[in-house]
């Protein structure tokens, strides 16, 4: 029964990741982005959006993705799925942490 609920959750979890991604590919709703989210009021204003969007979704992708793995996982528990899981994981990791230097690079060079 408590594998049924951690996968309902999960599954919850992976639409509302994948619906937040859909929308930051789009450039629509909040930017849940960290350079965002600290930036000062004026440096939103002038702050180009279009690759903190996108790292944004690439992010919230990966995590529906991840959710909906681990939600599988909960219900039939094959160690593949969990070796898949944690390859996802480190992926979305390196690429957030990546992503956002070649960010912070390009708006150097811009400026």
């Amino acid at each position: 029964m408590a594998e049924i609920i951690a996968a309902i959750i999960c599954f919850v979890f992976s639409i509302g990741s994948f619906i937040i991604s859909i929308r930051s590919f789009m450039e629509k709703g909040y930017l849940f982005n960290n350079a965002y989210l600290y930036a000062t009021k004026q440096e939103r204003i002038q702050m180009n959006k279009r690759p903190y969007y996108r790292q944004s979704a690439v992010v919230f992708l990966l995590m529906g993705i991840l959710f909906l793995l681990t939600a599988v996982l909960a219900l039939f528990y094959t160690k593949w799925i969990f070796y898949i899981v944690m390859a996802i994981a480190a992926i979305m990791i390196v690429y957030a942490v990546g992503s956002s230097i070649i960010i912070e690079k390009r708006n150097k060079n811009c400026n």
